[in-house]
């Protein structure tokens, strides 16, 4: 039961990713969009930025971690079909 459970917090295809980069940004620009009225200027501009950019560099790490893990896995697949010829 527990399997399942945490089954569900695995990121498996490039679509959960990007739902995942959604969910992510819609909130880091909320929250940017409160730096600019909390912090007017460009300060509040900088701040804004560095939201946007962490998504950034966050959703590039997603995909690449699916990619390699997609890579991985149809490697272990590979290997193992042709141990078992």
């Amino acid at each position: 039961m527990w399997t399942k459970f945490k089954r569900l917090f695995v990121i498996k295809t490039r679509f959960e990713a990007y739902l995942i980069i959604y969910g992510l940004a819609l909130g880091a620009m909320t929250r940017g969009a409160h730096y600019t009225q909390e912090y007017p200027g460009v300060g509040g501009y900088l701040l804004f930025a560095a939201t946007a950019g962490a998504v950034f560099l966050g959703g590039a790490k997603i995909l690449d971690a699916i990619r390699y893990e997609t890579e991985a896995r149809e490697a272990a697949e590979a290997d193992a079909s042709t141990t078992n010829e």
